[in-house]
């Protein structure tokens, strides 16, 4: 039986933009022979895995894309999606020959053959779960995945203008990841609505992801001043002064004009955190 409880399933269309704009600029994914990206939640409709395929075929055009969902009755509505855009007839615009399929499956992440993923994508799924239950579902997940790959696990809004994510390998957390919208934005720390759910509870006073959003706050807005240039460049300054006082940004500079901010997870795990 698939590992797992069924959850509100809710999808929009291009909602996961962002985390899929990072995966495609894995190394993993890059670097695979024969990459296999799995969609793992992909919830009430499977327009989110024919997304991430379109989108990482830019860069792999052979990858293949499993959606693997919890619900029977979710697998077969993507299955008659994935018919219907086979024939032509979805009015989607994905490519009828798109390396697209859809099974039941959950945590412990059944692929055909015992395949190992290359990335598994889970998100807005463990944001319903309780915190003590994040570390075996990250375990059973990673155990899943070929050597060098990596799990993506986060959560976003609806709309997809919000977005944080922890990315993992076999040995446990490597990063954590933040992405925003940035026309518009009031203050960077309403992605604390967004964490992943092993840090949402931590945002307060002693936690490091709390000291993070309070550090680039008091930056995005004493970088006001560059808003005339633009919010990109404003985001650009404040990520720089964050750099300045010691942060460990990884990543080039064209990552942080995306809206993007990754550091280490030691950056802001949580206290007392341990990968065992």
């Amino acid at each position: 039986m698939p590992i797992g409880e069924i959850t509100r399933g809710t999808t929009n269309t291009n909602r996961l933009r962002r985390v899929d704009r990072w995966i495609a600029a894995l190394p993993a994914l890059r670097r695979a022979a024969a990459p296999l990206v799995v969609d793992l939640g992909y919830g009430a409709s499977g327009v989110t895995a024919f997304e991430l395929q379109r989108r990482l075929a830019r860069v792999r055009p052979e990858v293949e894309v499993v959606g693997l969902e919890i619900s029977p009755s979710r697998v077969s509505t993507a299955v008659a999606q994935l018919a219907a855009v086979r024939a032509g007839t979805s009015g989607s615009g994905f490519a009828p020959d798109a390396r697209v399929g859809f099974a039941l499956g959950g945590f412990e992440v059944p692929l055909q053959g015992g395949r190992g993923a290359t990335v598994i994508r889970a998100f807005n799924v463990l944001r319903q779960y309780d915190e003590a239950e994040v570390a075996a579902a990250w375990h059973r997940m990673t155990g899943r995945l070929t050597p060098g790959g990596v799990l993506v696990e986060g959560t976003c809004d609806e709309i997809g203008r919000v977005s944080s994510w922890v990315a993992l390998d076999a040995r446990g957390p490597v990063s954590f990841t933040l992405s925003l919208r940035l026309a518009g934005l009031d203050r960077p720390s309403i992605v604390a609505e967004r964490l992943p759910k092993v840090l949402i509870h931590r945002n307060v006073e002693g936690e490091s992801i709390h000291s993070l959003l309070v550090a680039l706050d008091r930056a995005w807005q004493h970088n006001a001043p560059l808003s005339v240039y633009g919010p990109r460049q404003r985001w650009v300054a404040a990520v720089g002064a964050l750099v300045a006082e010691g942060w460990p940004v990884l990543g080039p500079a064209a990552r942080w004009r995306l809206g993007e901010l990754t550091l280490p997870w030691a950056s802001v795990a949580p206290r007392g955190f341990a990968w065992s």
